[in-house]
């Protein structure tokens, strides 16, 4: 079983599963059963986050199995130039890194310190939430 998702406007609008593996077999599949001759169907992987590949929740040890960055959702982005899924941008100040289909802050997130932080875009600084 694979999945795809549906692309308008490099925006992800549905996902659906299909008993094909072959992406443009899938597509031409997607395209005759749903009635849309010029639908454009991209394969995403179920087990890829931020670039990598996680079985069972664990990543990977093949990580040639990471697939177009993120599982594609309703909502998100698929970015043509570099061939991945990403997330919507959470704040303009934002930068998206590639390899890992992300985005990050213009400032590392302290560690984990067993306090939330929150991103303040306005201040350009993680606060305590």
């Amino acid at each position: 079983m694979a999945h795809y998702a549906k692309i308008e406007n490099n925006i992800v609008v549905d996902v659906k599963v299909a008993n094909i593996e072959d992406e443009a077999t899938a597509q031409t599949f997607l395209r005759d059963l749903l009635n849309e001759p010029s639908a454009i169907w991209k394969k995403t992987s179920y087990n890829t986050r931020f670039g990598k590949h996680y079985t069972n929740g664990v990543e990977s040890s093949d990580q040639s199995k990471a697939f177009r960055g993120n599982y594609a959702y309703e909502g998100c982005t698929y970015d043509s130039v570099n061939d991945i899924f990403i997330e919507p941008k959470p704040f303009e100040s934002w930068t998206l890194n590639i390899s890992k289909a992300e985005w990050e802050p213009p400032v590392a997130r302290p560690e984990q310190d067993g306090n939330n932080y929150k991103w303040s875009e306005v201040d350009q600084i993680w606060v305590l939430s």
